[in-house]
């Protein structure tokens, strides 16, 4: 079938209920009474957003680092004049209770702690129920990145006692990339409001919008939203209501578990060192040490019918990705990915050997 990309023109323009209703499905999906902030760019600008209003110069703030976006987000907080404490794990292991237990307790004048639910570009999971609870024993506030868990895995802000959620629809929701939300508790407006160096004025303002929309009586919607964007997030949460938010997890956990167990049946093994720990989003192959890794992660990229692709920043040509996430957490695309897999083992190994061979 032959997509028509003038469908996408004349689309019918954004109205107050409607925006209105979009946010009432970011807190029915993200299970809060918050308040919830639809922003009009994709997630890593409201990331960005977030840390540059929550970070209040010369504050303590704890940064949980086991990915590329980790890294960033604190860099930004370090833009904003906070005082950084990066806790770090190995890109193959997922972050500890212990090891953040023992930052704030370094720290004991931290107000805000910050790390991802599941990685996308490394497979793991942060234990973030745990570590949430730790942090609010400690009256910080917590920001959690799960753009790439929601969907995939359980997302309960509400429940974990999380002050920030920040999603995004692209991966497991099936939905557009240019549009995100985060929910906002109470607590996390007192810390924003404090902060004398909240933005205000600009596209990374959350202030703003709250004061514009968000405390009005949402009769007029300020400035011009993405009616696309806004439009497939909408049909988007509709289809994962149709089918349901655990249905849909429950996909993400099956696919996740038979990559695995296929990659155990082909001789490989996850990037992520288990058992505990694994994200559902994605799986990460490590690529076997006897291999050359730029051959094979073509190979397998090529062979993978586009449900392969190489791994992220510091991972590439170690590591590549099964992107079962979304439509394509199904038996059916895991099965093409490792057979893809399969045929890239054999032909790397196969030349490699071949090479071998003519060099005696």
């Amino acid at each position: 079938m032959t997509f028509d990309p003038t469908t996408l023109l004349d689309v019918p323009g954004l109205d107050a209920p409607f925006l209105a209703r979009l946010e009432a499905q970011v807190a029915e999906l993200l299970g809060v009474r918050d308040d919830v902030v639809i922003f009009q760019g994709e997630a890593i600008l409201l990331m960005e957003a977030i840390a540059k209003n929550i970070a209040a110069p010369g504050a303590t703030a704890i940064n949980v680092v086991t990915g590329p976006y980790g890294a960033i987000f604190g860099d930004w907080m370090r833009v904003a004049s906070a005082h950084v404490v990066d806790v770090t794990s190995s890109l193959d292991a997922v972050i500890t209770v212990e090891a953040v237990r023992a930052a704030l307790d370094a720290h004991p004048e931290a107000t805000v702690l910050a790390l991802a639910h599941a990685e996308a570009a490394t497979g793991g999971t942060n234990p973030v129920a745990e570590i949430v609870a730790l942090a609010r024993s400690r009256g910080v506030v917590t920001v959690v990145d799960a753009v790439a868990s929601i969907g995939a895995e359980q997302v309960t802000p509400a429940r974990w006692g999380a002050d920030i959620c920040v999603i995004g629809p692209q991966k497991s929701l099936a939905g557009p990339a240019g549009i995100s939300a985060a929910s906002v508790t109470a607590r996390a407006w007192d810390v924003i409001d404090a902060n004398p160096g909240a933005l205000s004025g600009s596209s990374l303002s959350l202030t703003d919008w709250r004061e514009t929309w968000l405390r009005t009586d949402r009769s007029a919607i300020p400035g011009t939203p993405s009616v696309l964007e806004s439009r497939a997030l909408g049909a988007a949460l509709d289809r994962v209501s149709a089918e349901g938010l655990d249905a849909v997890v429950a996909r993400h956990t099956a696919a996740a578990h038979q990559a695995r167990a296929g990659l155990e049946a082909l001789g490989l093994r996850t990037w992520q060192r288990g058992p505990l720990g694994y994200a559902s989003v994605v799986t990460i192959v490590a690529i076997p040490g006897d291999l050359d890794g730029a051959a094979f992660t073509r190979a397998a990229i090529d062979a993978g019918g586009g449900l392969v692709t190489a791994g992220n920043g510091s991972l590439l040509d170690k590591a590549v990705r099964i992107n079962h996430t979304g439509r394509q957490a199904t038996p059916e695309a895991v099965d093409r990915a490792l057979a893809g897999l399969a045929r890239a083992v054999a032909e790397v190994r196969g030349h490699q050997e071949l090479v071998r061979m003519t060099s005696r």
